[in-house]
């Protein structure tokens, strides 16, 4: 190839526009490393190096035969000062959930931005869309939407097993907040699934931070008798913060929800119980269910959880 070109794109990643490469050799050296299969035209106007290929046989997209990180810089390129990723390409530089291999490259830009979808890259138009806050921000050097409105937008591209989990780690990440995805719902008025999206983040607003305070909530927690439990309250005991998953405020109670898998460790069972104790110094009585006891005998737990309660409440 010539040296020109190389050298430019070695200093771009292996990719350049075309502007870019005839700025630093005539259109017929950049028309003749294509001809010899030293360069590969990925999206219009857009250049990588014909080694960065990871599967020259195949009769995939030129796009999806490069590198995710390689491909999405070449969807920027392509999309120009006024473009970002989105939706589930955004959801991968924000570290919540990995593309599956040769999955397409979504990108949002302004109506009227004159680029359209090609093989392997997904592009939207939004209306008032611009390439700044509060609708990107930069996240590993590229312009991704904003995670609020990106957890929204994926809510239905994804499977419906995974669509809770996300915006729960989200949540207890502290990446985003439920009222701002409450927000960000808002902006998109009519998105599939709406209702059970909604409902999600009611959830997390009620201080919901698991799948199982989740289904517990919903199933046991509620309900006639059951006071309005505090979540999430944080209390101060000697010198140290402690978070309590279901504040009864009035009894002095605090339900703490155990998962599937808590507890296979001693260690960690330890760790409970000095907490445990240290809550009790306060007058704060921990009592914990298990998701064995919760999800196979819900009925049982309100009644026990109720008649704890009454029973602190006439101590009070």
């Amino acid at each position: 190839m010539d040296a020109r070109l190389q050298n430019l794109l070695d200093r771009r990643g292996g990719l350049a526009t075309r502007r870019d490469m005839l700025s630093v050799a005539p259109p017929w050296t950049l028309q003749g490393a294509c001809r010899a299969g030293r360069m590969v035209r990925v999206l219009p106007e857009v250049y990588v190096d014909a080694e960065l290929l990871r599967d020259t046989q195949s009769e995939l997209p030129v796009l999806a035969r490069i590198e995710p990180e390689l491909a999405r810089r070449a969807a920027l390129a392509y999309g120009g000062r006024y473009a970002a990723l989105s939706r589930l390409s955004a959801l991968d530089v924000w570290g919540l959930r990995r593309q599956p291999p040769r999955a397409p490259v979504h990108l949002d830009l302004p109506t009227g931005s004159g680029r359209r979808s090609w093989p392997h890259l997904v592009v939207r138009h939004r209306p008032g869309f611009a390439v700044e806050p509060p609708h990107v921000v930069i996240r590993g050097g590229l312009p991704v939407t904003r995670l609020d409105r990106t957890l929204v937008d994926c809510w239905p591209l994804l499977p419906t097993v995974d669509r809770p989990s996300l915006l729960i780690r989200a949540v207890n990440g502290r990446l985003t907040t439920p009222q701002r995805l409450v927000t960000a719902l808002g902006e998109v008025p009519r998105l599939p699934d709406r209702k059970a999206l909604r409902g999600l983040m009611d959830r997390l607003a009620a201080g919901c931070r698991s799948p199982l305070e989740i289904w517990g909530h919903d199933h046991v927690f509620t309900g006639p008798g059951m006071p309005v439990f505090i979540r999430q309250e944080r209390v101060r005991v000697s010198a140290r913060t402690i978070y309590l998953d279901m504040f009864a405020e009035a009894e002095r109670v605090n339900i703490e929800l155990d998962g599937a898998t808590s507890h296979g460790d001693l260690v960690e069972r330890e760790i409970d119980l000095r907490r445990d104790a240290l809550l009790a110094t306060v007058g704060i009585l921990v009592v914990r269910f298990s998701h064995r006891r919760l999800t196979a005998d819900p009925v049982q737990v309100r009644k026990e959880t109720l008649a704890i309660l009454a029973n602190r409440g006439l101590r009070a």
